[in-house]
């Protein structure tokens, strides 16, 4: 309600023009890490190594972090960093079964002979993403699951070139899984939130999600209906 966050006093211009200069140093970080990116300058790993360490200074010299914020923003990337590793094992153990079995390249086969068109396997594949981002976090559902759909999706003909359709696919399957993570009735990012304010009913906060869900549909419909959408700044950036 409304009453929960009330208004706060209204800032002066003066005040508003002393709080930009206050950020001048999060722009300078965000330029460099994304323009050394997209200039080659370094890889993207590198430059989220770069970010971490410029956003770390910062904290230090202006945001008044010690030996002990240190220390626990330390522990915290390495417990974060330990449970990617361990998924990222899971992944690399699964695609060596899927390459000694030969079980994508088998789909394929049996979803070509029962000739389906290719939008109805992307949607039926996209709606297993909804349903699975239920249940599991993103990063888990895309690195088990893309070894086994792509190269269903890879022999169908979409109209694009491989390269293209891979990025288009991509695309689309973080959206899913990330509305999937807020779809009722067990949308793990909503009992998230949920536990945060424990005096909200789940119905209400699930009802404060709907209009997210809505607008994701619609934004997946229309990348679906219009995979160019998707390829406009990978073409820009691309020539």
């Amino acid at each position: 309600s409304p009453d929960a966050g009330p208004a706060g006093d209204r800032a002066t211009s003066a005040s508003r023009l002393a709080a930009l200069k206050q950020i001048w140093t999060v722009i300078l970080i965000f330029i460099v890490v994304i323009g050394g990116i997209y200039t080659g300058v370094f890889t993207p790993t590198e430059g989220a190594a770069f970010g971490a360490i410029g956003t770390g200074a910062l904290a230090y010299f202006h945001g008044g972090m010690r030996k002990d914020g240190f220390i626990e923003s330390v522990l915290g990337a390495g417990q974060t960093t330990g449970m990617i590793f361990l998924i990222v094992l899971g992944a690399d153990v699964l695609n060596v079964f899927l390459a000694l079995t030969q079980l994508p390249q088998e789909l394929a086969a049996m979803i070509l002979d029962a000739e389906l068109t290719p939008m109805v396997v992307l949607i039926v594949i996209l709606i297993f993403y909804v349903i699975g981002g239920c249940v599991m976090d993103s990063l888990s559902m895309i690195l088990l699951t893309v070894p086994i759909f792509w190269p269903i999706l890879a022999e169908m003909d979409f109209g694009m070139d491989a390269e293209d359709v891979k990025v288009w696919f991509g695309i689309v399957a973080l959206i899913v899984v990330e509305t999937g993570l807020i779809t009722p009735p067990v949308g793990m990012n909503v009992f998230v939130i949920n536990s945060m304010a424990k005096d909200i009913p789940i119905a209400q906060t699930f009802k404060g999600v709907m209009p997210f869900i809505i607008s994701d549909v619609v934004r997946v419909g229309l990348l679906v209906a219009f995979p160019g959408i998707t390829l406009v700044l990978v073409k820009l950036f691309g020539n």
